[in-house]
């Protein structure tokens, strides 16, 4: 192997948002990910609705789509 051309290579730690860690060889020295096998809604077997800022339902006002449950919530249909 030449000298002075490949990185250097770490034992990384990485970290979920929901606070499972573990090692792995790479060329960073720590990782952060939003999402993991142990909290990835294909892996548990659980659905998370995202809602990125209000997207959801800004959709619902522009097309005049009503929900169930927010008329419950709210007593009126609107219109």
């Amino acid at each position: 192997m030449k000298k002075g051309i490949h990185p250097k290579y770490y034992q990384a730690k990485v970290t979920c948002a929901c606070g499972n860690t573990w090692t792995v060889g790479s060329t960073r020295p720590e990782f952060h990910l939003d999402l993991c096998s142990a909290c990835h809604p294909f892996f548990t077997g659980k659905q998370k609705m995202v809602d990125t800022a209000g997207r959801v339902e800004k959709f619902r006002r522009k097309y005049g789509i009503v929900d169930k449950t927010t008329e419950a919530i709210h007593g009126q249909k609107k219109k």
